[in-house]
């Protein structure tokens, strides 16, 4: 009788573990689905694929302000518009700042969101907009004659308005890191400005003091008073990191984002977007080569170096 007992206890016993352990696999799954659908910035513009001037449909509002982020579209130069930048209206200036971002990603230039350009706008990137001031300048080719050969090349780095750099007096740069910085950030942002000493009469040391270092490194989330607010994980603008111009030295990642060292799937390379946002620091701004470090957008899992645009705009700016 008391191994019959048993038997069934047994049994219920195994038949609990089963069911259990189908639910943990069930909610696994659903939690890894979830977190996949999360961390996909800015899906909104997926539906929109095949948006034209003319078309009035949910979420274009949201492609608007996606635009005006990046600096292609300005409503408020326009306020006798019948249109506004908080409509769903594909009207034209939405149109030309679509044929905008087109030519500067060297996508066919048509004012129509087709799938090459949603795919474009889909990968994380940089949060420092591609246009300042109603200025581009990422498309605009610079002829350089090449030592010891008989062709050109076309280059197609760019400045910030009005050229700002460091002066000759602030070529010894001094570097920290806000306090409490996850640990695994130190070396792979230090093999960063590594590289760039090693390409430019820029010489970097990393201190201690915060506070009165020439370039502070920090991770931010959300708004955090520099007046551009990281969108988080998954977030609709798909920032991952951004920084600021010479003379200002601010350079910050988005501690939302999944962060790694080196080419880890899903996640991003902290030395690869040390090395572009670096690159503003000292006053380069977007490149549309796709193999420059300065180009504005990086997927995950991915790890680059500085491209022969990157070293050029960085010498033609400091005229070395």
């Amino acid at each position: 009788m008391a191994s019959k007992a048993f038997l069934s206890f047994s049994i219920f016993a195994v038949i609990q573990i089963i069911l259990l352990s189908l639910l943990s696999h069930n909610y696994s799954v659903l939690a890894h689905s979830h977190a996949e659908k999360k961390s996909s910035p800015f899906k909104f513009i997926e539906h929109l694929k095949g948006c034209h001037k003319g078309d009035k449909i949910k979420g274009i509002h949201e492609l608007k302000e996606y635009m005006e982020k990046f600096g292609y579209l300005n409503y408020d130069n326009y306020k006798n518009q019948s249109t506004h930048a908080d409509d769903d209206d594909f009207d034209e200036l939405l149109e030309s700042a679509i044929k905008t971002y087109q030519l500067n990603y060297h996508l066919k230039s048509t004012g129509v969101l087709d799938a090459n350009t949603v795919a474009k706008m889909t990968i994380p990137r940089c949060g420092v907009a591609d246009i300042v001031n109603g200025t581009t300048r990422m498309r605009s080719g610079k002829k350089r004659q090449q030592h010891n050969h008989h062709f050109r090349t076309v280059s197609h780095y760019s400045f910030f308005p009005r050229s700002p750099k460091w002066p000759a007096s602030k070529f010894s740069l001094t570097y920290a890191f806000r306090p409490g910085t996850r640990s695994d950030a130190i070396t792979p942002v230090a093999r960063a400005f590594q590289t760039w000493a090693a390409n430019t009469q820029f010489k970097f040391s990393k201190i201690e003091d915060f506070a009165n270092a020439d370039i502070k490194i920090s991770f931010e989330s959300g708004d955090h008073g520099d007046g551009n607010p990281f969108d988080g994980r998954g977030g609709p603008e798909g920032i991952i990191a951004h920084a600021f111009a010479p003379t200002n030295g601010r350079f910050h990642y988005d501690a939302d984002e999944p962060w790694a060292v080196g080419a880890v799937q899903g996640a991003f390379d902290l030395e690869t977007v040390a090395l572009h946002e670096i690159g503003h620091l000292l006053g380069l701004h977007h490149s549309s080569v796709e193999g420059a470090i300065m180009y504005p957008s990086i997927s995950a899992g991915v790890t680059k170096g500085l491209h022969g645009d990157d070293i050029q705009g960085i010498r033609d700016l400091y005229n070395v």
